[in-house]
Parts: structure tokens; C-alpha cells; sequence
């Protein structure tokens, strides 16, 4: 298992599992918005019993608000 350790922005200090440690940038929901980290340097712990493998992100940006399923992003005003 790997993990990405998150500095800076919303969700500083925040632990997250990643699925693929290879992964460059992450893209996490937040409230009405989403937050990109991007990686910060290699993969630390590779060894079989120095536990998980652990990633750095640093916050990069946070971007627009998210649209649902269904939803235009465009408002037509139709309400």
C-alpha cells in the first residue's frame, strides 16, 4: 500500500491512500471545490519492512466549483 502525505492548502497535514504511487498530481474534492497537489520528490519507506511507501504532495491550486452529474456549467437561469 502507498500513501500521499499533503502540505499546504486545505487539506494540509491530511493522509490520503493512493491506488497508484506512480501518480504525478492528485485532484481531491473539497466542499464546493476541488484541490490539485502536486508530487514533491521520490517515494519514501520502498522497503519491505520500513512500512508504507509514503509520497509528498504540495498544494498547487484549487479549482472552480464541481459540477454534479447532469449539471451544465453554464447557468441558463432556468429555476
Amino acid at each position: 500500500m502507498a500513501i500521499a502525505r499533503l502540505h499546504g492548502g486545505p487539506l494540509d497535514g491530511q493522509v490520503l491512500p493512493l491506488e497508484n504511487p506512480d501518480l504525478d498530481r492528485l485532484i481531491v474534492p473539497y466542499s464546493e471545490t476541488q484541490v490539485v497537489y502536486q508530487r514533491s520528490g521520490a517515494a519514501q519507506n520502498n522497503g519491505a519492512d520500513d512500512g508504507p511507501t509514503e509520497t509528498a504532495f504540495l498544494f498547487l491550486e484549487e479549482e472552480g466549483d464541481l459540477v454534479e452529474d447532469g449539471e451544465d456549467d453554464e447557468d441558463d437561469g432556468a429555476r
